[in-house]
């Protein structure tokens, strides 16, 4: 499914994301190493017994990897000219082995680009939810986002009078 185009975005628009992902702990364990994140928290089985949670969390970048990817194919895919940052970042509840994260994504503003005429500014609030309906990560977004037919700014219908 492609991507929209920034006209196409509104906000208040809310998508649910059909695509959802049972967390392993292969993910886990192969995220972390890759991005030397060696925490006893996310690799230590018998450490974490005794922690706050009495396992291993998953690690929480590559949560908010896959919420952002997760995302990707209704929203951005192939209109994109990238992303310009994540405002707010915030992981409520933990995620275990074997969690299904699924995401819910919010336009909360869009805007014109004051310097490209080929695009537009989408803000996005992702939410990663899993099986018991608990928002795991919220995650506010600014992409940079393609116009289907790039040309001057879009005129509100109150000021053309």
């Amino acid at each position: 499914m492609p991507g929209l185009y920034f006209e196409e975005f509104e906000p208040g628009m809310v998508i649910d994301h059909e695509v959802r992902r049972t967390v392993t702990e292969s993910d886990n364990v192969l995220f972390s190493t890759m991005t030397l994140n060696m925490a006893p928290l996310h690799l230590d089985a018998e450490y974490s017994k005794n922690s706050i949670h009495g396992q291993r969390l998953v690690n929480s970048l590559f949560l908010l990897g896959l919420v952002a990817g997760i995302s990707m194919h209704d929203t951005t895919y192939g209109t994109t000219l990238g992303n310009l940052g994540f405002n707010s970042i915030t992981f409520p509840k933990p995620v275990f082995h074997g969690d299904t994260i699924h995401v819910r994504t919010e336009i909360t503003a869009v805007r014109e680009s004051k310097s490209r005429e080929d695009s537009g500014i989408v803000t996005f609030r992702h939410y990663g939810i899993n099986q018991r309906d608990e928002v795991v990560c919220d995650a506010t977004r600014v992409g940079l986002m393609l116009k289907r037919t790039p040309g001057p700014a879009r005129v509100a219908a109150d000021e053309t009078a």
